[in-house]
């Protein structure tokens, strides 16, 4: 090694932050949460935008399509983006027009206005969160990583279990718009902390771009934005007996075939594909995954159960989530010392575990659910959730090579996006036709020769009676009562079965835990702690 070498060596192995890693740590995910929340705030808002940009609902939801198409290509491309610009440089940008988009997207006068500002604010948002987790993975030694992703945790687990209740509030008590402006000083005290504290290390600095890589970045760009289309609109559209939806099909399989094709076989690729050669990594992608399809189809469909049939507002379906964002941070520090005295394959097994459970306990949920038991439902949920994401997040990094950090961090947030919005999409999907079946097979005991639906006819007549009503006028009544008890059932069921199948796809996961090196974690020969 030349003499220039060897110093430079030298100089990359003493650096350690100027600051304290722990207030670098928060700085960082402070602009994290930001993006991730606005992720799930929007939703609950739609109607609301819908009426004031005087578009129909259909179409307002384009606003949270473009955030995702954009948010989800640029996921994957920002470990280049920020060799190409500079990490500190890319990262502090980043920031700086997502604060600058989210005030344009509070101030928009049109839909196609709002659309364009989302889409460009997806597009800053997208370089967020793996910038995020490689500064974490450069500012902290392996052996404390585990501790710092549980701050990271706060950011991803809990920004989409507020979401909801936060949005569903300041809709309800100000305006739609104010759930954008909410962004700005948030977004503001990111930028001075992050110019003030972070600092690229020396092997940063050192970095050669690896310049633009125009096949891999148009082919990523066309199957991703595809499959987040294809997955957002595929619902509405009616899946495949929409000829839009087939086409997005068609474009997101080629382009994702030809984007792994090419980035494979590049020189200089826009993503290095060697991160999956670390066995511990390519697990990792495929739990973060599984743990991001879990988390945000419950994230959805409790608040839509609570909306839609038991007709909550915004706010209190919102609440229903809170308690479990609690439940994480409380929970969080003691996984973080469980993983000191057990390896963290068994911390991440026990997490599916515990997540399959209380899904198998979410399916017995039954027409008359109160409260309470919706928010132990949901808190049970969360509970696997913090038993996951940082010991995860551990085991991915721990044996990746250091130059690989920036396309690892980008890739793996990928995978927990994608999963995401694929599960958001599939559950929604079931409950559509989980409802159809279950409604077929109910309604032939709708049937005057079945004894108990005429004897609730009976009850809901007698009721009518009693209240002033009689003749046809009660008994049309009493079969109208009687068809919306049937309709709430038949959802009910629907919603039963999409929270049975989590939880047979979170106990299938499971066994794979021990496919994990047992090097990591506590208790194990030669552990990283």
């Amino acid at each position: 090694m030349s003499e220039a070498g060897a110093a430079a060596a030298h100089a990359e192995a003493a650096w350690k932050p100027a600051y304290n890693p722990w207030l670098i740590a928060v700085s960082v995910t402070l602009a994290a949460f930001m993006e991730i929340l606005d992720t799930t705030i929007v939703n609950v808002a739609l109607p609301h935008i819908a009426g004031s940009l005087s578009a129909s609902s259909d179409e307002a939801t384009w606003a949270l399509t473009s955030y995702l198409v954009a948010n989800g290509i640029v996921l994957t491309i920002s470990g280049w983006l920020g060799d190409l610009l500079g990490r500190k440089r890319y990262f502090i940008i980043c920031i700086a027009m997502f604060t600058v988009c989210s005030f344009l997207c509070g101030i928009a006068s049109s839909l196609t206005q709002l659309i364009v500002f989302r889409l460009a604010q997806g597009f800053f948002g997208g370089g967020l969160q793996p910038n995020q987790q490689s500064i974490i993975l450069d500012t902290f030694p392996p052996a404390k990583r585990g501790a710092a992703f549980g701050v990271t945790a706060i950011a991803t687990v809990v920004a989409p279990v507020l979401g909801p209740t936060l949005g569903g509030y300041i809709t309800d008590q100000a305006s739609w718009r104010w759930i954008f402006f909410l962004n700005i000083p948030v977004g503001a005290l990111a930028v001075f902390l992050v110019s003030v504290l972070v600092e690229d290390p020396p092997w940063e600095k050192n970095k050669r771009s690896r310049g633009i890589d125009y096949i891999g970045l148009s082919l990523i760009t066309l199957g991703l934005g595809a499959l987040q289309i294809m997955m957002d609109r595929g619902e509405d559209a009616g899946w495949f007996e929409s000829g839009f939806i087939w086409l997005m099909a068609l474009i997101a399989f080629l382009g994702i075939l030809g984007a792994i094709g090419w980035l494979l076989t590049a020189d200089k690729p826009i993503i290095d594909l060697a991160v999956f050669k670390d066995r511990n990594f390519a697990a990792g992608c495929m739990f973060i995954g599984a743990m991001g399809a879990i988390l945000y189809a419950s994230a959805v469909i409790i608040p839509q159960f609570a909306q839609q049939t038991l007709q909550y507002t915004a706010t209190w379906a919102g609440l229903v989530l809170s308690p479990g964002g609690i439940a994480v941070i409380l929970l969080i520090p003691i996984v973080g010392k469980l993983m000191t005295v057990v390896q963290t394959r068994y911390v991440i097994g026990v997490g599916f575990m515990i997540m399959g459970g209380a899904l198998l306990f979410s399916s017995t949920i039954t027409p008359n659910v109160d409260f309470r038991t919706l928010v132990m439902m949901r808190t049970a949920q969360t509970a696997g959730l913090a038993f996951l994401f940082v010991p995860i997040s551990t085991v991915a990094y721990m044996t990746l090579p250091r130059r690989l950090n920036g396309d690892g961090a980008a890739l793996f947030s990928m995978f927990r996006n994608v999963f995401g919005s694929i599960g958001i999409s599939l559950s929604t999907a079931q409950i559509t036709q989980r409802s159809q079946v279950h409604q077929t097979y109910l309604s032939q005991w709708a049937s005057p020769f079945h004894q108990p639906y005429q004897a609730l006819i009976a009850t809901y007549e007698q009721a009518l009676h009693t209240m002033g009503r009689v003749g046809v006028a009660a008994h049309d009544v009493a079969i109208g009562r009687v068809y919306q008890a049937f309709r709430i059932q038949v959802t009910v069921l629907a919603y039963s079965d999409v929270f049975y199948y989590c939880a047979i796809v979170a106990f299938i996961v499971a066994p794979f835990c021990l496919f994990l090196s047992p090097k990591i974690g506590g208790g194990a020969p030669g552990g990283a702690h």
